[in-house]
């Protein structure tokens, strides 16, 4: 199959499995992997000791399938409703965490496309990728066309925002590849960095983890001139992309899967407490929060209600 009607068939196909965008580019070193080495000899990685340990696959995806020569992008759209101010008693989650873990979707999809490659040219190696490996998926899905980075380090597209999941199919065949988006969305714009609890976004495009309420409440780790920032937070942070402009309207999400769950927009925090380990696995098992475990989400609850407490509210 050439590699136009093989571009046309593969986007075709993602966008039947529900993906909401899909861009092909090749791959090939990207510029930012200095500015992953920069970021990481910043110390602004925090823990996550993963992007060190794989550099080399990031400089060379080779590293993640052998010969490869393109990679279609995906993006899906999850937003659904809009966010329900907590009352005392309660903790907001980040809209990414209210239905399903989008890792199990998106897996479930991927496989059917990786399928459906093979199906049209057997002799064609292909991976699917989506969060877990290391690969600089923001940075394709631009080269791809898929939107531009905005200075919260988010993909932005301009008709869907920023409540996109990526995921990334890779391919060692030639696809017909798309144009870069090349425009600066944010120009002056830096409301994203003024809204941040915790000054986690020091400068334009540079994201401090050891100050982000996302990943800190994902590990239950809160410095203790952090803590009040938090405010009502029980599982990530949106603040960032509450008050981007390009997330001011936007399409719902196709996929019922994302919409919140009962208890969830926004959460009760006694009723999550009083969880038993049983109850909490069948509750969260396939959700963003089952990773958290039942005694990480325990010490969010108990941090936001002392918040709750001294009037801290982020």
């Amino acid at each position: 199959m050439d590699p136009q009607n093989l571009t046309d068939v593969l986007k075709a196909e993602a966008l039947r499995q529900g993906f909401s965008l899909a861009g092909a580019a090749p791959v090939g070193t990207l510029p930012d992997y200095e500015r992953l080495l920069t970021w990481l000899d910043g110390g602004r990685a925090a823990g996550m000791t993963h992007f060190r340990r794989h550099l080399e696959a990031y400089r060379d995806p080779n590293r993640l399938l052998d010969g490869v020569r393109s990679v279609l992008m995906l993006a899906m759209n999850y937003r659904t409703v809009d966010p329900v101010t907590p009352g005392r008693g309660q903790g907001r989650i980040a809209r990414y965490a209210w239905g399903t873990d989008y890792h199990v979707l998106i897996r479930r999809k991927l496989r059917r496309l990786e399928d459906f490659h093979r199906q049209h040219v057997p002799s064609a190696e292909v991976r699917g990728i989506v969060d877990t490996a290391p690969f600089f998926e923001r940075a394709f899905a631009r080269l791809a066309g898929l939107g531009g980075i905005g200075k919260n380090n988010m993909l932005i597209h301009p008709e869907l925002g920023s409540w996109l999941f990526l995921a990334a199919l890779l391919s060692t065949e030639e696809l017909v590849y798309d144009r870069p988006q090349e425009r600066d969305l944010c120009a002056d714009c830096r409301r994203c960095l003024d809204a941040c609890p915790t000054g986690a976004l020091s400068a334009p495009y540079t994201l401090d983890a050891r100050r982000c309420i996302s990943y800190l409440t994902q590990r239950s780790e809160f410095p203790e001139p952090l803590r009040p920032a938090v405010g009502d937070r029980l599982f990530g942070c949106d603040a960032c992309q509450e008050v981007c402009p390009w997330n001011r309207q936007g399409p719902q999400s196709a996929s019922a899967e994302f919409f919140p769950r009962p208890g969830i927009n926004p959460a009760e925090l006694a009723e999550i407490a009083a969880l038993d380990e049983e109850q909490f696995r069948r509750r969260f098992r396939d959700t963003p929060l089952g990773r958290l475990r039942r005694e990480g989400l325990r010490k969010n609850v108990t941090l936001v209600e002392d918040n709750q407490r001294d009037g801290s509210h982020g």
